[in-house]
């Protein structure tokens, strides 16, 4: 199937700092203009989860009271149950994202809920924001591997589709939690949603823990998916997986998909003046291989 434009949905202002010391606020929020001058069209700027589990994230209300500066923008966050679904649209969130884990071992170590409890409240979280006017999306984590289960079977993704989408849920997106995918089981596990449940909006989410997150986007792609999650400078990590690190790098995704005439809306240069100031805000070097070569020579 041919894509000749795709909508990113950037995530380094949660997923990419979720796992660093804790930014002071006014840092958070020069990394999100920065990222809105980009041209970004989505960002996931927060998450309303426990301060004590991830105190990276502890101001979130804070951070959501201030995103009415860029009103062009549609932000996110994620929520792992009901009460951090009650908080973000208390905080005025348009749109949440519900985590469930496919694996018993990661849902319990992230929500301390099996995979089963987690999808049965789907329906209670879309409720929520609903009621509110927002939107809802359903992220699958570990869709592929588990660091306490091993591989995940596909039929576990696939039931949680299903329940996302008879629950109401107005998005779904499998994610690659710790960087294990490739680009033959994110064909398979994309068309076995396709076929399973439908036209979904699908969206997805890799991390290059292996070096491998580009080329599944790519695959992903390939396959008809518009919806990518990349991170700025490629931070980014999950806190309750062990040997996961950072997500696959905005400006590298701009780089690549541009040079394949697939339109991003997003300006590269600014893309990786970004991450420079991601750089800058965590205080160490960034994965983004195209922070330090810039651009191809024009």
């Amino acid at each position: 199937m041919t894509v000749t434009e795709v909508s990113i949905r950037e995530v380094g202002p949660r997923d990419g700092l979720q796992i660093e010391a804790p930014v002071p606020l006014s840092e958070k929020l020069r990394l999100v203009e920065a990222l809105v001058a980009t041209g970004v069209p989505r960002i996931e700027a927060t998450s309303f989860v426990s301060p004590r589990a991830v105190p990276a994230l502890a101001d979130a209300e804070a951070l959501a009271a201030e995103l009415h500066r860029w009103p062009g923008v549609e932000f996110s966050a994620l929520v792992a149950g009901i009460g951090g679904a009650k908080r973000a649209v208390a905080a005025g969130m348009g749109t949440v994202e519900y985590v469930v884990s496919a694996s018993n071992g990661h849902s319990e170590a992230n929500t301390r809920s099996t995979t089963e409890q987690a999808t049965e409240r789907i329906g209670e979280v879309v409720k929520i924001v609903h009621d509110a006017g927002g939107r809802v999306e359903v992220i699958v984590s570990t869709a592929w591997d588990c660091p306490f289960d091993g591989p995940t079977h596909p039929d576990r993704v696939l039931r949680i589709a299903e329940q996302a989408r008879e629950f109401g849920a107005d998005q779904f997106s499998i994610a690659d939690t710790i960087g294990t995918a490739t680009p033959g089981r994110v064909a398979q596990l994309i068309d076995a949603v396709d076929t399973h449940v439908g036209d979904f909006n699908l969206g997805v989410h890799f991390h290059n823990t292996r070096g491998s997150g580009l080329a599944c986007a790519l695959t992903a792609v390939q396959h008809g998916v518009r919806n990518l999650d990349a991170s700025t400078g490629g931070l980014g990590g999950c806190p309750f997986a062990p040997g996961a690190s950072g997500n696959i790098a905005t400006e590298e995704l701009v780089y690549m998909l541009g040079d394949m005439g697939i339109a991003t809306g997003i300006d590269l240069d600014a893309s990786i003046r970004a991450a420079g100031v991601a750089e800058e805000i965590v205080g160490h070097a960034v994965p983004s291989n195209l922070l330090r070569a810039g651009d191809r020579i024009r």
